[in-house]
């Protein structure tokens, strides 16, 4: 056989089967969690840039104190405040500090804040930029509650956690939602590993786009995951109304544990932002 001839037919064989391989490779990769609706929001609504030095602004943000009922539900071992000590704008960040200390029963002080009554949106795109802390028994968290949970309680109200970290694992967050029939120990739930890289050495954006029927969840530009009706062992509660916000640091509790010998205090979780946008569709 002629050798031109020869080296065309293993051409064309080679990219039959190049072409063949990359079709099966699209195929496969159609799989749910890649074929996720991806909202564009873009239309800014609230923000809070943390710009201004000193106490949280009032006008965005309460300040819950104590320690809630059995350690807000969570056996967390902090008492929260108002304190600067706690919380406070530095520098252009709010500086939310988890301290070792004896105060009002408790033995560590830290701050947990929220929207409640002052801003709350159904859909939208909700962002933070935040630099975690790390160690046994640290618990930070950027996660939104339905705002008619003081007439139907919770579960019932839903619950979206954005971020949650336990500090034993600086490497790994997570993001879940509870509602009636998966809450508590039994959320929907899935979790997002750094490559090379830990959650406490730098700032990284956390945030969801949450449309009707679905919420998707970024780490950076990372589209990691995509709960819909579909994967609730029971009602969907997420289209009945606004939410509001909340960020704060547990110390202790469910998630991580408590505190061991080797966690260092103070320990800071940093917010450089937190922004809503709308869909301008």
């Amino acid at each position: 056989m002629n050798k031109k001839i020869k080296n065309k037919s293993i051409n064309k064989t080679f990219l039959f089967m190049s072409f063949l391989l990359v079709t099966l490779f699209v195929i496969s990769s159609c799989a749910t969690d890649d074929t996720q609706t991806v909202a564009t929001f873009t239309e800014l609504v609230w923000q809070d840039e943390f710009d201004t030095e000193g106490a949280v602004n009032s006008d965005n943000w309460n300040s819950e104190i104590g320690t809630g009922i059995n350690g807000w539900g969570n056996n967390e071992l902090e008492y929260y405040t108002d304190r600067l000590d706690n919380a406070a704008v530095q520098n252009g960040v709010l500086v939310i500090s988890a301290i070792k200390e004896e105060f009002n029963g408790s033995s560590y002080t830290s701050a947990r804040i929220t929207t409640k009554g002052k801003f709350e949106q159904t859909y939208g795109r909700f962002e933070a930029r935040i630099k975690l802390p790390s160690g046994q028994g640290m618990w930070p968290a950027f996660w939104m509650l339905g705002a008619n949970i003081d007439q139907v309680g919770w579960p019932q109200c839903g619950e979206i956690d954005i971020m949650e970290n336990a500090g034993s694992a600086p490497t790994k967050v997570s993001g879940a939602v509870h509602g009636p029939g998966y809450s508590g120990g039994e959320p929907i739930f899935k979790s997002y590993t750094l490559e090379n890289d830990r959650f406490d050495t730098g700032f990284h954006i956390f945030g969801i786009e949450w449309g009707p029927e679905y919420i998707n969840y970024y780490v950076d530009d990372v589209l990691y995951n995509q709960i819909t009706p579909d994967d609730a062992n029971g009602e969907w509660v997420f289209d009945n109304g606004p939410f509001f916000i909340i960020i704060n640091l547990a110390v202790g509790g469910l998630f991580d544990g408590p505190p061991n010998d080797e966690t260092v205090f103070p320990q800071t979780m940093l917010v450089d932002y937190v922004r809503v946008y709308n869909s301008n569709n």
